[in-house]
């Protein structure tokens, strides 16, 4: 753990020590080298379920897919943010990187902790670096309350959560990770233990997000800069899932009855937000939406508590990190020639940049889950692990999964073909930097095809 740590830790020094020139390619290199090293913890040696580097630090099977994506984020945010961020003073743009940086440490303790208190300082910690990048680097004047809603949603979803780890800890005397799964059951049974089970996992709907509580999730994205709408689509949302899926171990007994609602929730979410997207003119609104109906395909997998639901948990938010990442820096990459993230009026695009249509439509592919993507995988193992809870679910994941296709299509066809209208005949070129980006997201979705088990979890 903290050969990785470490070196992310001394990317604060090389940021701000570094000259102006080249500020950009050491952290970039710097990065990547750290992403590389991380690949390491894919190799699992271990017999028991954690391996620790000492008692508060430590990954399991649960914990590596998610660290690993981590730490192949930040080379790309970075990559994707230079061109909008080199024209600013030079301490704007090493604040930015500083940023971000920090956004990666805080998130790499969020996803090794073994404390369930730690585990909550660091999910709470990782807001404010996004604030500040939402507020301050936002593109249009609602950021402010983008940020806004972003901060108050998730802290009035999380302060139960600190009251509910507070009483845990009261009553089993530890909030180790490591020892909660083997101590006792707890015996609950009245309505204070349902409030203390909503109280656990709120936190946790509301991040990921749960339909009804998601709209700051639309707003955050299209007023954050792109590498806040990457780093929240690819990892803050995954926080969510890992927290829901450490939880679920020690509220058992209520699960059964408490569930419903959130899963019924959920499900009604995968069609409502996918109709919503149907009916988008904004593109990342629209990418935004879609991240909302593929969480709730994760949050019911979770909720219904077999193997098969958490690992096809597991491998969808893996495989939709990736993919929805990949799509925001499509979307800003239009962006920054068009300057509109209205789809209608940059129509026609592949008749000017051909190599990126074959982008798009590999990431919308990926989006509806195309066989043998490993989005395909997650989303079977969940529909199937629905369906054996209750045949009804058919219905709606189904149908979800037909709307998820109808709005993948309409956003490849609303943004690539058609006439080209004559004002954005001019564009600039696409740079080696941006295919290189698009690369780095779709070549690891095209490998864990071939080694699925990286990211199966514990149920391998």
């Amino acid at each position: 753990m903290l050969k990785i740590l470490m070196p992310t830790i001394m990317l604060f020094p090389t940021i701000w020590l570094s000259s102006p020139k080249w500020l950009w390619s050491t952290t970039t290199a710097h990065s990547l080298l750290i992403a590389a090293v991380s690949l390491s913890w894919l190799k699992w040696t271990s017999e028991t379920a954690w391996s620790a580097s000492n008692m508060f630090l430590a990954t399991d099977p649960l914990s590596t897919p998610l660290l690993v994506l981590t730490c192949w984020l930040l080379p790309l945010m970075i990559l994707a943010s230079q061109n909008h961020i080199s024209p600013e003073p030079m301490p704007r743009q090493r604040l930015y990187i500083t940023l971000l940086v920090s956004l990666q440490s805080f998130l790499i303790m969020a996803f090794g902790a073994t404390e369930m208190i730690m585990f909550y300082i660091m999910f709470e910690a990782t807001l404010i670096p996004t604030l500040i990048i939402i507020t301050r680097w936002g593109n249009q004047t609602e950021r402010l309350n983008a940020g806004t809603y972003f901060l108050f949603y998730t802290l009035a979803g999380s302060l139960p959560l600190l009251v509910a780890l507070l009483l845990l800890q009261n009553s089993t005397g530890t909030l180790s990770m490591v020892i909660l799964q083997f101590s006792q059951p707890l015996t609950l049974g009245s309505w204070g233990h349902s409030i203390w089970w909503a109280g656990c996992l709120i936190a946790f709907l509301v991040k990921m997000p749960l339909y009804g509580v998601h709209l700051w999730l639309p707003k955050a994205h299209v007023e954050a800069p792109v590498a806040g709408s990457m780093v929240l689509a690819a990892v803050l949302l995954k926080l969510g899932g890992y927290g829901m899926m450490r939880m679920m171990v020690m509220l058992d007994p209520l699960s059964k009855e408490l569930a419903y609602p959130f899963i019924v929730l959920a499900l009604w979410g995968i069609v409502m937000t996918g109709s919503i997207c149907l009916r988008q003119t904004d593109l990342k609104s629209l990418i935004a939406y879609s991240s909302v109906s593929h969480m709730g395909l994760v949050a019911g997998g979770i909720l219904v508590q077999t193997p098969w639901g958490f690992t096809g948990a597991i491998i969808l938010m893996v495989a939709h990190g990736l993919v929805s990442s990949a799509l925001f820096c499509l979307a800003n990459t239009a962006y920054e020639r068009t300057h509109s993230r209205t789809m209608v009026l940059a129509r026609g695009l592949q008749m000017i940049f051909p190599l990126t249509a074959v982008w798009w439509f590999v990431a919308n592919l990926a989006n509806l889950a195309l066989p043998p993507l490993p989005n395909l995988m997650g989303e079977i193992m969940i529909i199937t692990t629905l369906f054996s809870w209750s045949p009804w679910t058919i219905v709606l994941t189904g149908l979800g999964t037909l709307i998820t296709a109808a709005y993948s299509l309409y956003m490849f066809l609303m943004s690539q073909r058609g006439p080209t209208p004559k004002h954005i005949t001019g564009l600039p070129p696409f740079h080696t930097r941006e295919h290189l980006l698009l690369t780095m997201h779709s070549l690891p979705v095209l490998l864990l095809v071939l080694k699925p088990e990286l990211m199966w979890g514990w149920c391998y």
